[in-house]
């Protein structure tokens, strides 16, 4: 492997041009390859990224079986990360599959029990605990400057479906089952697709906690919107191994905003924007109140690359905190399939 980790993508979407377009930024890694079924993308993404034709693959099987890579990042719709992650174990490489890692409990439980599982890195692509304000964020945790964790209230919500007019009607155009957020097949919905992240977060912060057990948990007030048979906004309480509540909301309803109050015995910490991939904003309310502007100087994308490919670079399995651990997925994936399904 030597001192260069050497990825491979699969999937050319958009998520995918801004992950490629981070490598410039990286010290440990390099993209050299690239698989699309879309001649324009490949074509496109080869130009762009001057990737030599030889790893441009129209086959995502033939880039698995590219004997230079050493990781794969899998960006392709939600329904197609099973499949994928099970291949990559198959043809023994390390992978980044980008979040959620899987539509429901069972697709992780088999690939948990995969052969390979243990002999390979598995990370998820939640790339906002890669952001220098959540390092800011564990610090002041840690430092009990807000005394103990008892709770915490994180959102994630932006209006997809109304119409842009006075009476801001829901606009049945706009919800195009042809699209993957609002299709169950392709692993849509509101749940999956932001209350992905605000179950992150909860598991984060949660693990900053003495003695508590991420799997030990419950959920209560689990309500739903759906039409046909999306969820569009729903919201519940995340109860861990009683001694952490997290209320959380994901919606594509409503412009809720992405913030997340923090709360202990002796203060809150405020995050303005949670999910923030540029200036970060933290207030601390105690016995005064403090606002901490984070500047991010890297692309928060370079820095999850970056750190990954350490990790991998140093034998490692899994990520390191406070990126998404193996045991981060596991529950993670329990807690989106009963929010999902009670």
């Amino acid at each position: 492997m030597g001192e260069v980790v050497k990825w491979g993508i699969i999937g050319l979407g958009n998520v995918a041009h801004e992950f490629a377009k981070s490598f410039y930024n990286t010290k440990n890694a390099k993209l050299i390859a690239i698989a699309s079924k879309s001649e324009n993308k490949l074509s496109k993404f080869k130009a762009n990224f001057n990737i030599d034709t030889i790893n441009c693959h129209n086959d995502y099987e033939k880039l698995l079986n590219n004997n230079k890579i050493d990781v794969v990042y899998i960006a392709l719709p939600n329904n197609l990360h099973y499949e994928w992650v099970h291949k990559s174990l198959e043809f023994k490489k390390h992978i980044l599959v980008e979040k959620p890692a899987f539509i429901n409990f069972r697709e992780t439980q088999n690939i948990f029990n995969h052969p390979n599982f243990n002999e390979f890195f598995l990370g998820e692509g939640f790339m906002f605990r890669y952001h220098p304000q959540i390092t800011k964020i564990i610090e002041l945790l840690k430092n009990n400057r807000i005394g103990q964790i008892i709770s915490m209230q994180s959102s994630f919500g932006k209006d997809l479906l109304s119409k842009k007019s006075f009476f801001g009607l829901f606009n049945s155009s706009k919800f195009n089952k042809k699209k993957r957020i609002f299709s169950k097949l392709l692993g849509g919905g509101a749940i999956l697709d932001h209350g992905s992240y605000t179950v992150s977060m909860s598991l984060l912060i949660a693990s900053l906690i003495n003695g508590v057990d991420i799997e030990n948990f419950d959920l209560s007030e689990n309500k739903k919107k759906k039409i046909e048979d999306i969820d569009v906004e729903s919201s519940v309480k995340l109860i861990i191994d009683k001694k952490f509540e997290a209320e959380i909301t994901a919606s594509f309803l409503r412009d809720i905003g992405y913030s997340t109050s923090i709360n202990g015995k002796n203060g809150k910490i405020l995050i303005t924007n949670t999910w923030n991939s540029d200036e970060g904003e933290i207030i601390l309310i105690n016995e005064e109140k403090k606002i901490y502007k984070i500047k991010n100087e890297k692309n928060i994308y370079s820095r999850e690359i970056d750190e990954i490919s350490n990790d991998i670079l140093n034998n490692k399995k899994e990520a390191s905190f406070p990126g998404t651990n193996k045991k981060d997925i596991l529950v993670g994936s329990k807690i989106l399939d009963r929010w999902i399904n009670d």
